[in-house]
């Protein structure tokens, strides 16, 4: 029988442990008591970079790409091919720790943090990601959030996270429920052809989409996103923080991550996050080149002082939530916090005074609305 033990790591684990312990302090700082991973831990985070979604991956050898597509686009009918069947029939068979209204609580919470859930998703959560160089080989091979693609990829990211948290999102056949799995599938395909390219170093990197970095892009979405909320002055209650947490665990095992690193609470998902980065590789060209693409992915359809201002905030709230380190090692230019303080000063007003009288919550979300639409316009594009 093989063990976590008789598994040789791939060389990026753990590869620059100053750095990484450097880069992980402040996770460590709030995750509590025994937030080091004991050996056992640390054998399994090792393990979980050599393995791959196993039943999203038997589903694409089964099914060609064309009639996956198809399947997964119409739904469920008679012509559906059996493994199809089969995949969608284990994802309805939800886990029996789901709770609907603990779903339903927390994808209205995420909606009524309005405009700073965006700005902590792009420039806490995804950039804050770039940090280190664990998985982001697959998103350059494939031109994910890459060059003039960047803005593109973010607005159907967002279009995803809308559809994730809009009510009923994630109920059997929500339009969020479909897209994650189509998603998992779409994750599974790349997976399979940068296996099977020869270039692929796998000595070095492991799979390329793996349990360990899936489960720590999870982190993103779940604890890294409710820490730089707090950071941008929103008030995020422990009834709502329990949501949050509740239902970015439920799309982890929609999307394939392990049972036993879905985050369900915060102190676990800051003691999992912790662990992820105090053994991820440092920063490297691909974090460069994504973290400048990200910064001025408004170019394209900005001009003259909007996009000189659309790149001055994007700095500014980037050292708010990330700090002078990370942008050095982003290779990104420090400004002040203007932004970020700014956002901290309406905040105190609108999140800790507005939203908790009556129909403070009704009011958040039509604000959180108008916000959404308002950017996509900005982006050239229309919800």
């Amino acid at each position: 029988m093989t063990t976590h033990a008789d598994l040789r790591a791939p060389r990026r684990f753990g590869m620059d442990r100053p750095w990484a312990e450097r880069a992980a302090r402040p996770l460590r700082l709030v995750a509590g008591p025994g937030a080091d991973p004991t050996g056992e831990e640390l054998a399994a985070l090792a393990a979980g970079l050599l393995r791959r979604d196993e039943l999203a991956a038997g589903l694409i050898r089964a099914v060609r790409p064309n009639e996956l597509h198809k399947a997964l686009a119409t739904g469920p009918s008679d012509d559906t091919p059996e493994p199809v069947r089969a995949f969608l029939d284990t994802l309805s068979q939800r886990p029996d720790w789901v709770d609907d209204e603990l779903l339903a609580r927390g994808a209205e919470a995420c909606r009524a943090f309005g405009m700073d859930a965006g700005l902590v998703l792009a420039y806490g959560s995804l950039l804050g990601g770039y940090r280190t160089a664990a998985a982001l080989e697959p998103l350059v091979r494939t031109g994910r959030l890459a060059g003039g693609e960047t803005l593109r990829r973010i607005q159907e990211t967002s279009l995803w996270w809308r559809a994730v948290t809009a009510p009923g999102g994630m109920a059997p056949g929500g339009e969020g429920f479909r897209i994650t799995v189509h998603v998992r599938v779409m994750h599974a395909l790349v997976n399979a052809r940068l296996e099977a390219d020869p270039d692929w170093d796998r000595e070095l990197r492991g799979v390329p989409i793996n349990q360990y970095d899936q489960a720590s892009t999870l982190g993103v979405f779940s604890t890294s996103f409710l820490l730089h909320l707090r950071l941008l002055g929103v008030r995020v209650s422990g009834a709502d923080a329990r949501a949050v947490m509740h239902l970015w665990s439920y799309v982890g095992w929609l999307m394939g991550v392990d049972e036993e690193w879905l985050p369900h609470t915060e102190r676990r998902g800051r003691r999992l996050l912790y662990h992820f980065l105090a053994n991820d590789p440092p920063p490297d060209a691909n974090s460069t080149a994504l973290a400048k693409a990200l910064i001025t992915m408004t170019d394209a359809v900005t001009s003259g002082w909007r996009r000189f201002y659309e790149r001055e905030r994007a700095l500014s709230v980037s050292c708010w939530l990330l700090g002078p380190a990370a942008m050095r090692d982003l290779g990104l230019p420090y400004r002040l916090p203007w932004y970020g303080l700014a956002r901290v000063g309406a905040n105190l007003l609108v999140s800790h005074v507005l939203g908790r009288l009556p129909g403070g919550r009704r009011r958040l979300l039509a604000r959180s609305e108008r916000q959404a639409q308002a950017q996509f316009r900005r982006w050239g594009a229309e919800l």
